[in-house]
């Protein structure tokens, strides 16, 4: 199995900005709701990702996950310098969390062991 993650450098920052609003959501009222933005940046960074095996791909983001087998990819292809997506044969186009163009060698390679 291929594992794609976030870097641990986009859990880091929502700590560090978990902890720098801590002071304004002690000020009471709607402030505290400012703490609501990094941890769920957090949470998005613990859970997002791609997993790559013999049986398909797993997409998985902040609020749900989607199970894609090989055969039902008709390409992946790179859209941008920091986005890949897969293309299925019914039109649909998923983004692929975690996956960057440098890795595609990678996830073909994952894909041609099937």
């Amino acid at each position: 199995m291929t594992r794609f993650r976030l870097p641990a450098a986009v859990s880091v920052a929502a700590a560090v900005a978990f902890i720098g609003g801590l002071p304004i959501a002690a000020e009471g009222g709607p402030y505290p709701l400012v703490l609501l933005v990094p941890l769920m940046v957090g949470m998005w960074a613990w859970r997002a990702g791609t997993d790559a095996d013999a049986d398909g791909l797993h997409v998985r983001a902040l609020l749900g996950s989607r199970d894609i087998t090989w055969p039902q990819i008709d390409e992946l292809r790179a859209e941008g310098p920091r986005r890949v997506v897969a293309a299925l044969l019914d039109g649909t186009v998923v983004p692929l969390t975690a996956v960057r163009p440098t890795d595609l060698p990678r996830l073909a390679a994952t894909a041609n062991h099937s």
